[in-house]
C-alpha cells in the first residue's frame, strides 16, 4: 500500500486463467442485465474488509500469515442465481457447487485472522459466489436462469489472494496486494 493512504480491502479466491477463459466463453452471447463485471475482476470474496490504513493492513497480513489456512481444494461453479432474489435481482452470480464445506472453513480462518488483526467481526452470514452483474435498479431474471445450464467449471484453490479496490469512472479495478498459498 501506499504509505499513509486509506485503502478499500478484501480478501478472496482468485480464479485460475484457465477457469477465467472457459467462464467467457459460457458467458458469451448471453444479454445480461445490469453492470457486468469484468472477468478480470472474477473471484468468490471471503471476507471484505473495507477502509484499512498501513497499519491495520500490516497487521492483517500478519495475521494472515500466522493462520491455519489449511489445504488446496478443488472448487466448482454450479448455477446461476440472483440476490436477494430472482424476480428482483440487485446481483446475478455464480455459486459454488463443490466443496461448499471447505470453502466455508477458509472463510472461517479467514474471518478469525480478520478480527484477529483488530477488523470488527462480520455479521452477515457466508455465501460463497462469484458476481456476474450488479442490477440498478432491480430486475426479473428468473428466464435468465432457468435458462442457464450449470456451469460445471472447475479448478484448484491453492491461494487466497488480499486486493485493493479502486474505484472511480468505469468497473472498479481488483489489485492483487498478497497472495497466501494454501497447502501442498
Amino acid at each position: 500500500m501506499v504509505e499513509g493512504v486509506t485503502a478499500r480491502i478484501f480478501v478472496a479466491v482468485p480464479l485460475s486463467e484457465e477457469a477465467r477463459v472457459v467462464l467467457t466463453g459460457l458467458l458469451d452471447g448471453i444479454d445480461m442485465p445490469g453492470s457486468v463485471v469484468p472477468p478480470a475482476n472474477w473471484h468468490i470474496t471471503l471476507r471484505f474488509i473495507g477502509r484499512a490504513d498501513d497499519v491495520a493492513f500490516d497487521r492483517l497480513l500478519g495475521s494472515l500469515d500466522e493462520a491455519g489456512l489449511g489445504r488446496a481444494f478443488d472448487l466448482e461453479l454450479g448455477e446461476m442465481g440472483a440476490f436477494p432474489r430472482p424476480k428482483s435481482a440487485t446481483v446475478l452470480w455464480l455459486g459454488v457447487a463443490k466443496d461448499q464445506a471447505r470453502l466455508g472453513e477458509l472463510a472461517v480462518e479467514v474471518e478469525d485472522a480478520v478480527q484477529a488483526a483488530g477488523f470488527e467481526a462480520e455479521e452477515r452470514p457466508f455465501r460463497p459466489h462469484l458476481t456476474l452483474s450488479r442490477v440498478r435498479p432491480p430486475v426479473d431474471v428468473t428466464r435468465l436462469i432457468a435458462s442457464f445450464p450449470r456451469a460445471g467449471l472447475g479448478w484448484r484453490c491453492s491461494s487466497i489472494v488480499v486486493y485493493r479496490s479502486h474505484l472511480g469512472r468505469g468497473p472498479a479495478r481488483y489489485e492483487p496486494l498478497e497472495t497466501f498459498p494454501l497447502l501442498g
